[in-house]
């Protein structure tokens, strides 16, 4: 179980990276989602909110097993953030990037209240500000998004 826990705290590992691991955990996220992700349906809002309910209690017991709060090797967190950052967006190179590069710098940065949720107990706090990380992020690109289609080609 502490294998499992860890595996999949650390994004398969990704979190094991000696430098940005949140990065590396993103990275991730945005290869699954290009290659992977289901594209219909309610099916990635499912994947989307299974992960995200999981990663409480798994990002919770990977606290404990690393003896850290907010360990740099838990990065499931980046992961469902990414995923929340181009949920109900179109599909393409220009939203894939855009979402990883102002994901990042939100989670780094921490705007407005973001930072205050980190502070939650256990999991909470490591899931919730990748949380507001990634819906501000969708929220950003959907308005981008729905701008850009009022312009003229």
């Amino acid at each position: 179980m502490k294998t499992l826990i860890k595996l999949l705290a650390s994004g398969l590992g990704t979190g094991y990276s000696p430098v940005a691991s949140g990065t590396a955990g993103s990275a991730l996220a945005a290869v699954i989602f290009w290659y992977l992700f289901p594209r219909t349906g309610p099916v990635p809002a499912l994947v989307v909110l299974v992960t995200l309910i999981a990663s409480v209690p798994v990002s919770t017991a990977a606290e404990k097993l690393y003896g850290k709060k907010d360990d740099g090797r838990i990065v499931i967190d980046e992961v469902v953030g990414f995923w929340i950052s181009v949920l109900w967006l179109p599909v393409s190179l220009k939203i894939v990037v855009s979402a990883f590069l102002l994901f990042r710098v939100l989670d780094v940065v921490k705007p407005f209240f973001v930072r205050k949720v980190q502070s939650w107990p256990g999991g909470w706090g490591i899931v919730a500000d990748d949380f507001f990380a990634g819906l501000i992020t969708n929220l950003i690109l959907q308005l981008g998004v729905a701008l850009g289609r009022g312009q003229c080609h």
